[in-house]
This record gives structure tokens, C-alpha cells and sequence, in this order.
């Protein structure tokens, strides 16, 4: 059989950790701390007035950019917790998800040959998408515990062909906050070397310990170069109906428009308008879900002391994170998934080469009889691993 010659990006990629740990716990039943997903099944009243809309609203395609509603919520939200000054009808479009909200961005703003400085660990699918656009990949390795941004770590990575920085607040799969001094660190070298932030924000409002996120669009000199994009199915738990926000100054966002027409043009207009309702909640319902965050992360961190494993504070996100010291991290996960029936993700699948591989990461986004069934797992397989 002929075979025929395809992208060598996408073709030449092997099969994931994470796909290959979701399999191996389909197989073996294990709990399943390694997918990004809360068991919450997301605010009923959000839901119930999605299927309301499916039923009695709109179901042709809705405007390109989104419907005005969710467009001028996404605003307000924005207003209301942030700070910031939006036009929406020039300056907020509707994704089909964040990721799609990366990829057209990503298309839109660089060049083959275009050099974008990349902060690892990082999502998984950043990699793939700035090769595929022909970009050229210059990374700023972050190190465990802090994973801190460092004025020599960017320095040896900006340069005259750096077009796009793309930089993850809170971090995937850190669960780390960045703070204003690092913000305005990485701000001050954008503005210097006329550089696009694009600014995955999803986990904004997954905050913990009284932090508040502080958006780099808001930085000095970052209003007119910043692409902040946003994840209703992050906000509400609702991770399966990808509906991403993308804010960006009118010149910008006209490019991205383009992008985004050519690849999805529209997201479900029922979702819309459900988010639009969403987004107008009274502020408790936000604060309830980080405070309910925040228990089942201090619920789960106790639980992995108590058996001896060094845990890595995290500030934000669905994660935590462990140090397994000297242990392999894949080979570790391996074993937890197929001997002991806890499914987690080696870290060391975040960076380019593998840089950390000594730290593994847990989903708790979950009700405390799943974390306590993996609990009573990972006490089988005992403290000296750790």
C-alpha cells in the first residue's frame, strides 16, 4: 500500500501519556486523577437554561463573533472582576473553546520562522500548535517548587525575532499564580522587543488562598499587545462545552476574527446564551467555587502527607502536584495505574525534553469519595516511592 507523505507535524507525533493513561484506566477501573475534569456536573441552573435555549431559541448559525449578549457579558464579567475596559462589540469574540481560541491566534499572529518564547511545563497542545503555524519554539524552562519567572531565564530567550509570547495564568499543571513582579518582568521584555502576549487565562477564577488574578493585559504597556483568552467550561465546570472568550484591541481581534472564521466561524448558540447567563451570577457563586476548590485541594494535600509524599503547594487550577525525588515520573505513573488503580500524569509530558522528571500530577477536582478511594490506593503503594 502506498504510503501517502503527510504533516510531519502531527504525523510524526507518538501516542500521548495522557492518552495512554486514560486508556490504561478505562481498562483497569482505576480512579482517575489525571484528566483536568471535576466529577461536578456543573450549575444545574446554567444547564437547565441551556436546554431551554436549544428548545425554544435560535439553533441557525449565530454572528461569527458571538451573540451580542454573551459578547457584552464577557465585558461586564471582565469589568466586574478585573478591572478591565472592554468594546464588545470590537474588542470580545466567542470561541469554540480555548484551544481553538489558541490555534486561530496562533495562525493569525506569526510567520513561518517566527520565533515564540514558550514557558514549560506547559499544556500539552502549545507545542504542536506554534509548529504547526511555523513558528519557532524558544523556551523558558521553569523549575520546581516556585516555578518562577527570572529575569536571566527571559533574557536568554528574546530576541529581535520574537513575535509571540505565550504565557499560561494560572499554570497547567503547576497550579501556580504568577505575581505582579514576575507579570511586570515579563511585560517590561514584551514592550521591549514588540512582542503579542497570548495569554491563556482559564483558570482565572480558580484562585486559591485569598489571590486575586491579575490579567497581563492590564499590566503598563500591555493594553494594545495582549490576547486574553478566557474558558466558560472552566468557569462553570462545564469542561465538554468548549466556550472560549478572546479579547484583544480592534486591530487585533479583526486578524483573529479571520482566523477563527476559517476554522470553527461559530460556537452553539445555546451554550451562548447560557454562559451569557452564567457570567451575570451573583458574585457568591464564584467565590463558592474556589472556596469548594480550595477544600478539596487542602482535603487531598493532607491526605497525600499523611502517607509520606511531599507535596507541592499550588495556588490555583484543578492540580497538585508531588516531588517523587528520585523516582522516574513516568515510569512511577505507570506503575500506580496498572499495580495500584490511580491514574496521574508525569510531569516530565509538559516540557519539551523532559527538563523535570521527578514530579507527578493529580486532578482533585473531585468529590472526597474518589480522592479517598485513590488515597487508600496510593497508601498501598507506600511511602518509599515518595
Amino acid at each position: 500500500m502506498v504510503q501517502p507523505r503527510m504533516n510531519s507535524v502531527l504525523s510524526g507525533m507518538p501516542t500521548t501519556i495522557f492518552e495512554e493513561m486514560s486508556r490504561v484506566a478505562r481498562e483497569t477501573d482505576a480512579v482517575n486523577l489525571g484528566q483536568g475534569f471535576p466529577d461536578d456536573p456543573g450549575p444545574q441552573d446554567v444547564r437547565e437554561r441551556a436546554a431551554k435555549a436549544v428548545i425554544e431559541g435560535w439553533n441557525q448559525y449565530p454572528p461569527m463573533l458571538g451573540l451580542p449578549v454573551l459578547r457584552e457579558a464577557i465585558a461586564a464579567h471582565y469589568k466586574h472582576w478585573q478591572g478591565l475596559d472592554l468594546d464588545p462589540q470590537n474588542e470580545v469574540m466567542v470561541t469554540s473553546g480555548a484551544t481553538e481560541a489558541l490555534a486561530g491566534a496562533l495562525m493569525a499572529l506569526i510567520e513561518p520562522g517566527d520565533e515564540v518564547v514558550l514557558f514549560e511545563p506547559m499544556y500539552d497542545a502549545y507545542l504542536p500548535l506554534v509548529r504547526r503555524a511555523g513558528g519557532v519554539p524558544r523556551f523558558v524552562t521553569l523549575q520546581p517548587p516556585h516555578f518562577a519567572i527570572t529575569e536571566e531565564a527571559l533574557a536568554a530567550v528574546f530576541s529581535e525575532k520574537t513575535k509571540v509570547v505565550l504565557f499560561n495564568n494560572p499554570l497547567n499543571p503547576t497550579g501556580t499564580v504568577f505575581p505582579a513582579a514576575q507579570l511586570d518582568l515579563l511585560a517590561r521584555y514584551c514592550v521591549a522587543f514588540d512582542a503579542i502576549a497570548l495569554c491563556d487565562e482559564v483558570w482565572e477564577h480558580i484562585v486559591f488562598d485569598g489571590l486575586q488574578h491579575l490579567p497581563l493585559i492590564a499590566r503598563p504597556g500591555m493594553r494594545d499587545r495582549t490576547v486574553k483568552i478566557g474558558s466558560a467550561g472552566k468557569i462553570f465546570s462545564l469542561t465538554g462545552w468548549k466556550v472560549g472568550f478572546v479579547c484583544a484591541q480592534p486591530e487585533i481581534l479583526k486578524v483573529l476574527a479571520k482566523a477563527h472564521q476559517f476554522l470553527t466561524f461559530t460556537t452553539p448558540p445555546n451554550l451562548q446564551e447560557a454562559v451569557a447567563y452564567g457570567l451575570s451570577k451573583e458574585d457568591g457563586f464564584f467565590h463558592g467555587l474556589r472556596r469548594d476548590l480550595q477544600r478539596s485541594r487542602d482535603f487531598f494535600a493532607a491526605g497525600l502527607e499523611r502517607l509520606g509524599y511531599r507535596v507541592i503547594p499550588a495556588q490555583g487550577t484543578y492540580f497538585l502536584n508531588i516531588d517523587i525525588g528520585g523516582e522516574d515520573d513516568v515510569a512511577f505513573c505507570r506503575q500506580l495505574v496498572s499495580e495500584y488503580g490511580v491514574a496521574a500524569i508525569p510531569v516530565s509530558a509538559f516540557y519539551a525534553e523532559g527538563a523535570v522528571r521527578n514530579v507527578v500530577r493529580f486532578c482533585f477536582a473531585k468529590r472526597d469519595a474518589t480522592l479517598d478511594a485513590a488515597l487508600a490506593r496510593l497508601q498501598g503503594l507506600g511511602v518509599d516511592a515518595a
